[in-house]
């Protein structure tokens, strides 16, 4: 049977040259990759994804760790990310965290990842200190998007979760809205989000900006999905005096809010107007004014950052050099969910 080695000899290249050259990737020139595959051709050499990987001392995996895959926002980076990586002959291993703290010891402090992946993409995970150490310590390079915590050397994709609150809250303001109200992400939630605490410093800087004092009684932890946000809106409620205008940590809470506000009796946005952030794939069904985020840009800008190091010229592991953070663009969508202040 024809090996990588036959292709490889009669090519008059390197093993390695052979697996990236039949993996499509970008550091192989044009005519090597032609002298390789007439090679492979006349040798009817069938290509062995996990052969061709081992010869360059490789897995051909990258892991992605994510908090909860259920999510809107985890699920399409996931799926952008699977792409690009699969365009460029890598396969991904999915960890799933799903909020359960056994799964986050065995992943981000144990061995589970070494010698089964070439490189690491954390997504929205804080991490603790003995989990740095321990990522550290796989050498390997890794990307973080919409992460709390910056591992050394690595990246940071993400937006300006502050801003993008401060451009919801002034769209409401705007729009003559004074008792705004805030429902946000619980700090004691398991998956350990920081977004929400950003989102949260981003609406009362805004609301100071207007010279307005954020009201206490006017923000409302839950968790962060469409129940979180029915609970939050409902708590709202019964404290009386409703707000004008909600702005949610996520477009998720705020269907929740509009479940809420619909099961009250009040109209949107004539008596209440809610906007989110996300940009969620029903946002626009639902009328949702909110700030959109380009989830997908994400997970395909940390799958890019990482393809340079991994397809080196040599087929080794590379590492990548910089940890400045890449922050993308937001912008505000305004949809029928929001509108004038309602007159007292």
């Amino acid at each position: 049977m024809t090996r990588i080695d036959d292709v490889a000899r009669l090519a008059g290249v390197s093993t390695a040259t052979v697996s990236r050259a039949l993996r499509g990737l970008p550091t192989v020139s044009a005519a090597t990759r032609r002298r390789v595959l007439a090679a492979a051709e006349q040798l009817q050499y069938a290509v062995s994804p996990s052969a061709s990987r081992l010869a360059g001392g490789r897995t051909g995996s990258v892991a992605v760790v994510v908090p909860r895959i259920t999510r809107w926002f985890f699920g399409v980076v996931v799926e952008s990310v699977e792409d690009f990586l699969h365009e460029s002959g890598y396969d991904l291993l999915l960890h799933n965290l799903g909020g359960r703290e056994q799964n986050r010891q065995r992943v981000l402090r144990t061995t589970a990842l070494h010698k089964r992946v070439d490189a690491i993409i954390l997504v929205a995970t804080p991490l603790r200190d003995a989990e740095v150490d321990a990522l550290t310590a796989l050498d390997l390079p890794g990307v973080t998007i919409s992460s709390g915590t910056q591992m050394p050397g690595w990246p940071c994709v993400r937006i300006d979760d502050v801003a993008a609150a401060r451009t919801a809250t002034r769209h409401l303001l705007d729009l003559g809205h004074r008792r705004i109200a805030h429902i946000s992400g619980d700090p004691d939630d398991e998956l350990a989000f920081t977004a929400h605490l950003d989102r949260r410093r981003g609406y009362q800087e805004a609301l100071r900006e207007a010279g307005l004092h954020p009201d206490p009684g006017l923000d409302v932890e839950s968790t962060f999905d469409i129940p979180g946000g029915t609970r939050a809106t409902e708590e709202l409620l019964r404290r009386g005096d409703p707000p004008t205008a909600i702005f949610a940590a996520c477009d998720e809470m705020a269907m929740g809010a509009l479940t809420a506000l619909r099961d009250a009796g009040l109209r949107v946005p004539e008596d209440v107007s809610v906007i989110g952030i996300d940009d969620h794939a029903l946002s626009g069904v639902l009328g949702l004014s909110t700030i959109a985020q380009p989830a997908a840009e994400q997970g395909r800008l940390a799958a890019k950052m990482l393809l340079d190091p991994l397809a080196g010229p040599t087929g080794g592991t590379g590492m990548i050099t910089t940890d400045t953070p890449v922050i993308l663009p937001t912008r505000l969508v305004v949809r029928e969910s929001t509108g004038p202040a309602r007159a007292h």
